[in-house]
């Protein structure tokens, strides 16, 4: 009914942000009775971001209307609508590989904006065993040299964003003439269902076709978009065929991958693959001294030796201990030492042993308050969701499991545990509610491994 779901869509757009209620809640309609609620999207791609996304706050708004929230929310595609909106599909419209559009084809989509202020440069990017194919590579497509395609894989927070954003760096240095476009995959999904809904396709492709170089990160974002990869392998072959340069990272390697187009898969492995894995402790002792430079402060050799030695987790943690150390040494009025830096370190998993899946689920289960059988069962409960995800996500992180074998614990496919790691990374680095939630979760535990 019309009216309930006016009601409700009042009540969402009161608590979500008013560009996200535009683009993700103003095109559904929903048919609400007997305590259900049908959710009806425009496409496939907008009604797999609702039912990923907005379960919990489409309760949450039904609750007061209702009287109570409502117990399945079934999210389906409005096929009457797509068939009066669209007379083609959309795969067929991106799929086909257009010649180059003439200039009379009107350019509403607006343009890439070049990036003004990179974060990061290659000086300031440590290099080891760990990593140092990934920064060769990066170099190399940076000046022109033998590489033109590259894929980076590594888990977050080893440095792929700190990579191509010094590649791009070095490319607009080096050149302004060269068009470079830097993008996460989510970044373009969200123009590309701009697109969709303004029929601006092909305008889209017409940019994103005029790039010299285009650097895309998190490509397995792109999983299971059949219309999207194809306007990416038809942007990869326009790139191709004019000598451009491709960048793509991943917390996945390309035979991971699932869903994903055969071709593009194979323009991912043509080039360069490389992985991109944890610090070692002289890599780490050099980060240490570079960080310290740039928060201005003096940090001894005897106190960054303590924190590489028993730091060994991920970059940002050795960030997070050294801003810690430095605010309160300014707190206290001291320098940065030894009694200090174990101080800090209390408050980080040092020295820690190698968690394994049965320790994860213990203390992941403890975390949530659920039983382990709650977490194996079909249970759709949010905290029996958001423990499996955190399972997911902690043991890709700490163990050498495969995605199967960490999907065999669960009665889960390997492709399910692929989904919602990426879908916890993608809370993590939104710093939304569940994110900060799970994020709050997985340091609580990474802190409870301690010796």
């Amino acid at each position: 009914m019309e009216t309930t779901w006016a009601k409700i869509s009042a009540n969402l757009k009161k608590t979500l942000d008013a560009g996200l209620f535009k683009v993700w809640v103003a095109p559904l309609r929903a048919d609400v009775s007997n305590g259900e609620m049908r959710i009806l999207a425009p496409n496939d791609f907008m009604a797999a971001w609702v039912e990923r996304h907005l379960p919990d706050s489409l309760r949450e708004a039904a609750a007061p209307i209702l009287g109570i929230a409502p117990k399945d929310i079934d999210i389906k595609v409005d096929v009457a609508s797509v068939t009066e909106r669209s007379p083609r599909p959309v795969a067929d419209v991106v799929g086909r590989i257009l010649p180059r559009p003439q200039a009379s084809l009107p350019i509403r989509q607006p343009a890439l904006k070049p990036v003004e202020q990179w974060r990061y440069t290659f000086d300031d990017f440590v290099t080891g065993p760990s990593n140092r194919m990934a920064f060769a590579a990066a170099r190399d497509i940076s000046q022109g040299g033998e590489v033109h395609t590259l894929f980076v894989n590594a888990n977050p927070g080893l440095g792929k964003t700190h990579l191509v954003q010094a590649a791009g760096a070095a490319l607009s240095g080096i050149s302004s003439a060269q068009k470079v476009a830097y993008l996460t995959a989510e970044e373009f999904a969200s123009r590309f269902v701009r697109a969709v809904k303004s029929r601006e396709l092909e305008a889209l492709k017409y940019n994103l076709c005029e790039l010299d170089v285009l650097l895309l990160e998190d490509i397995h974002f792109l999983q299971r978009k059949k219309a999207m990869q194809e306007m990416i392998l038809a942007i990869i072959k326009n790139l191709e065929a004019k000598k451009g340069r491709i960048i793509f990272t991943s917390s996945f390697a390309p035979k991971e991958l699932q869903d994903m187009d055969p071709q593009l898969l194979s323009h991912f492995c043509s080039g360069i693959l490389t992985l991109m894995d944890k610090p070692d402790e002289v890599m780490r002792r050099e980060i240490l001294k570079r960080k310290a430079k740039v928060f201005q402060v003096h940090l001894p050799d005897e106190v960054c030796s303590i924190l590489a030695q028993r730091l060994d987790g991920d970059i940002r943690q050795l960030e997070s201990c050294l801003k810690s150390m430095c605010f309160k040494a300014k707190l206290l009025k001291c320098g940065l030492s030894r009694e200090l830096a174990m101080e800090a370190m209390a408050q980080y998993a040092t020295n820690r042993h190698t968690l394994d899946m049965p320790e994860i689920i213990r203390l992941v289960c403890e975390s949530y308050g659920i039983q382990e059988s709650q977490l194996k069962s079909k249970s759709r409960k949010k905290e029996c969701v958001q423990g499996r995800n955190t399972i997911f996500y902690l043991a890709r992180k700490h163990t050498s499991l495969s995605l199967e074998d960490i999907g065999n614990v669960f009665n889960r496919r390997h492709t399910t545990v692929m989904r919602n790691i990426t879908a916890v990374e993608q809370e993590l680095a939104r710093q939304s509610v569940v994110g900060r939630q799970i994020a709050r979760t997985v340091d609580l535990i990474e802190r409870q491994v301690q010796m």
